[in-house]
């Protein structure tokens, strides 16, 4: 239970920076929207390093490869709206 905290924390920060790495009109904005990219992009973290045993079972992904996560969702998310598979809220 621990280690889901700590992803949902460290989640929230990383979507934080992600957002101020990469700002655009495209990003999904608000505080819960950002929230949740950071998140996924923890989890995304969490699930690579895990896959690739650079994380044990019970180990999350820290600052850096979470934010790095979060760049990769909004990388995605922009790639989404550009092609026109998701709308721009913003408009």
């Amino acid at each position: 239970m621990g280690g889901i905290i700590w992803i949902i924390i460290v989640g929230f920060i990383a979507g934080i920076i992600a957002r101020l790495l990469s700002p655009g009109p495209n990003n999904p904005s608000g505080f819960i929207l950002t929230t949740v990219l950071g998140i996924v992009g923890a989890f995304l973290a969490t699930w690579i390093g895990q896959a690739i045993g650079h994380y044990g079972p019970d180990q999350g992904a820290g600052f850096i490869t979470s934010t790095i996560g979060a760049l990769i969702v909004l990388f995605i998310w922009n790639r989404l709206v550009a092609s026109g598979v998701v709308r721009d809220f913003n408009r």
